[in-house]
């Protein structure tokens, strides 16, 4: 076991956990921040992405000891009351069916538009790629990036 001092959402949380545990654990288990969710395991899925300093990571392994003072934004942190442009598209749009992979779809999506924020349909479809959805609602969620992109 080891102490770190990690910033989340903009706040400094002290955990007592084993370095390899991995950042997607911490913050369900030590801090209470369930919005990031589990789904493979092996980073395949995309549901448990949260943002390392501005970029979409895979919280289910990447490591408490590799995070350092990097800043990491999970979907409770994007926005204080869901006002940020992607949850509204997803919320105008309508995308989630079941749900379970929204949080990890709108921190890609959200970590996309800051780096490429006219994207082509081509361009989104590329960057979304690596984010499952069992429910197959592949069109809506292009649709809702792009919207967010265009507000």
């Amino acid at each position: 076991m080891a102490t770190f001092t990690l910033n989340i959402n903009g706040e400094r949380r002290e955990v007592d956990v084993d370095p390899n545990t991995p950042i997607l654990w911490v913050l369900r288990d030590q801090l209470n921040l369930v919005g990031t969710k589990y789904g493979c395991g092996i980073a395949q899925c995309g549901t448990c992405t949260v943002h390392l300093d501005g970029t979409a990571v895979r919280a289910c392994m990447l490591t408490v000891s590799a995070v350092g003072n990097q800043e990491i934004t999970t979907i409770e942190g994007l926005s204080e009351n869901g006002e940020h442009p992607v949850q509204k598209a997803w919320l105008e749009v309508d995308v989630p069916q079941c749900g379970y992979c929204q949080a990890g779809q709108i921190m890609t999506a959200a970590a996309f538009l800051e780096k490429n924020p006219n994207p082509t349909d081509e361009e989104i479809e590329m960057a979304m790629n690596g984010n499952i959805c069992r429910c197959g609602t592949y069109v809506r969620i292009r649709k809702a990036v792009k919207t967010a992109a265009n507000s």
